[in-house]
């Protein structure tokens, strides 16, 4: 049979990069666990041919730390989609905001780069509180001031991100919400499961799905 010519074209498969350090990797949960990768299983159900997303990020790492991996893996500049998260091992180990600011700044336009020089198809999820975790409690760290210290850090990512015209995803209030019930953690204690990875999975979605509304 001839093919129809009423047919839609069927359309390519969308590529997304996802960078970051344990968040993004899903440290504790299990393989596809992680939001990017729920993200992506979401927008395929809707009919969105977004493939699993190319992930540079390990537990543990610092913006710089990142920049440094972003570098040796050379990524093509040619995704549909980037997004970004890191901070929370800057403010863990102490690293100050303005630092803090002028590498994430850094990373942003790296990101925006990959995904083809389009701010319009690059967001940035906020850093969760671990300070409202069972590993915080047993830390002794002063919890108000990890708060303090992460709203000012999402602040500054807020702020670089809407300058640039980035869509900024904030899950921090969810995780603070919920991130000390059990079913929310990961066994560590610190992590968060994969049921609080959906929370910012269905948070990300409609965000996600609007910028991919003109890909091809």
């Amino acid at each position: 049979m001839p093919d129809d010519p009423a047919a839609p074209a069927a359309r390519r498969p969308l590529r997304y990069l996802a960078l970051g350090d344990s968040y993004t990797i899903g440290e504790g949960v299990a393989a596809g666990g992680a939001w990017p990768m729920q993200l992506a299983r979401a927008l395929r159900g809707e009919g969105v041919p977004l493939q699993d997303p190319e992930v540079i990020a390990t537990t543990g790492w610092t913006t710089d730390e990142l920049d440094a991996a972003v570098s040796a893996a050379s990524p093509a500049r040619d995704f549909d989609l980037a997004s970004l998260l890191i901070g929370v091992n800057n403010q863990y180990r102490g690293r100050d905001v303005e630092e803090y600011a002028r590498q994430f700044q850094a990373l942003l336009d790296r990101a925006i780069g990959f995904a083809g020089g389009a701010p319009g198809r690059t967001f940035v999820l906020s850093i969760p509180d671990w300070g409202v975790t069972p590993f915080a409690a047993r830390s002794g760290r002063d919890l108000d001031a990890i708060a303090r210290e992460l709203d000012a850090f999402n602040a500054i990512a807020a702020k670089l991100g809407a300058g640039r015209g980035v869509a900024f995803v904030d899950i921090t209030p969810l995780s603070r919400a919920r991130g000390a019930e059990p079913s929310m953690l990961a066994g560590d204690g610190l992590h968060p499961s994969a049921a609080m990875y959906t929370l910012w999975m269905e948070r990300a979605l409609p965000v996600a799905r609007q910028l991919l509304q003109h890909a091809s």
